[in-house]
């Protein structure tokens, strides 16, 4: 299998314009969190109609938190995927009370996780024990996305490399092939489009099919970019904000992820295959931040209309 680092060997990849931007984030999802989503009013002012909304289970937030804004959300018509963090969840009756109240409030969808959690709660360590209880097809879940990590995760490989990864995830492939779940791959964000583009043709090359939505920082300040992708894990391309660290004139400025996006959408209009089926945005510098910025992304297309 190819190094994890092998992309610093590769070409830089181009940049797409403006309008090419806009259609590859089209569709986008982001993630919130109980406590931030109540300080929006109505989520219809910032979001578009449908959008899909990853409701984070932080470790201390309670159910019923949880549960409210999955209401609030799903009431104001965009699809709820809350996180099932296997190591916080105590039992398969915990699980199942999970499921079934959160489809009690309209939800069908979850993102489907190990968690940061070092000691499990219970049995469960891992999603794939999550998704094999099989209590997500009976009440009624339609969407089931899992976690990856293009840069690897030193907590699943503590040596480094990625082999424990992609063999969890050859595991969620074939649970997708061998049931009729609606599947796909979120990843942690990243800064640089090369070893993105690397991790993917990693996963093609090992027979993984499943699609990816990919993970994009919003925009922040330096160093609350810095501090995120620090305590994520973020692999070598954090490279690219401690550059940008490095000018002083530029520390106290948000850092965009334009160029990042410029480059991943020109490679996705120059190589149709490429797996990327939506982009998922994590709001670091906060909700409002990151949907001022999507507006602006998307003004060359409504130029355009």
């Amino acid at each position: 299998m190819a190094s994890i680092l092998d992309f610093v060997r590769r070409k830089p990849v181009p940049a797409a314009r403006p309008a090419a931007v806009a259609a590859f984030v089209e569709g986008f999802s982001i993630e919130v969190m109980p406590r931030t989503a109540a300080k929006i009013a109505d989520f219809r002012d910032i979001l578009p109609a449908g959008t899909r909304v990853y409701l984070a289970h932080i470790d201390g937030t309670s159910m019923p938190e949880m549960l409210a804004a999955a209401r609030r959300l799903t009431d104001e018509g965009f699809a709820v995927m809350p996180h099932f963090a296997a190591r916080g969840i105590a039992s398969r009756d915990e699980l199942g009370r999970r499921i079934a109240a959160y489809a009690d409030v309209g939800v069908r969808q979850a993102l489907v996780l190990a968690g940061g959690i070092d000691t499990p709660r219970g049995d469960f360590h891992e999603a794939m024990q999550l998704l094999e209880t099989g209590l997500f097809d009976r009440a009624g879940f339609t969407h089931l996305h899992v976690a990856g990590h293009p840069e690897g995760n030193r907590d699943i490989d503590p040596a480094g490399g990625e082999a424990n990864v992609m063999s969890a995830l050859a595991r969620k492939d074939a649970f997708q092939r061998e049931t009729d779940a609606r599947m796909a791959i979120v990843t942690q964000f990243a800064f640089e489009a090369a070893p993105i583009v690397a991790w993917t043709e990693r996963m093609r090359a090992a027979g993984l099919t499943l699609p990816v939505h990919i993970g994009i920082a919003g925009p922040a300040r330096l160093q609350t970019m810095i501090r995120y992708a620090m305590a994520c894990g973020v692999g070598p391309s954090l490279r690219v904000l401690q550059r940008r660290a490095a000018d002083l004139t530029k520390l106290m400025l948000p850092f965009e992820p334009s160029e990042l996006l410029a480059e991943l959408a020109a490679h996705k209009a120059a190589n149709p295959g490429f797996p990327i089926e939506r982009v998922h945005f994590f709001p670091l510098g906060g909700i409002g931040a990151t949907t001022d910025y999507l507006d602006g992304l998307a003004a060359p297309a409504r130029r355009r209309a």
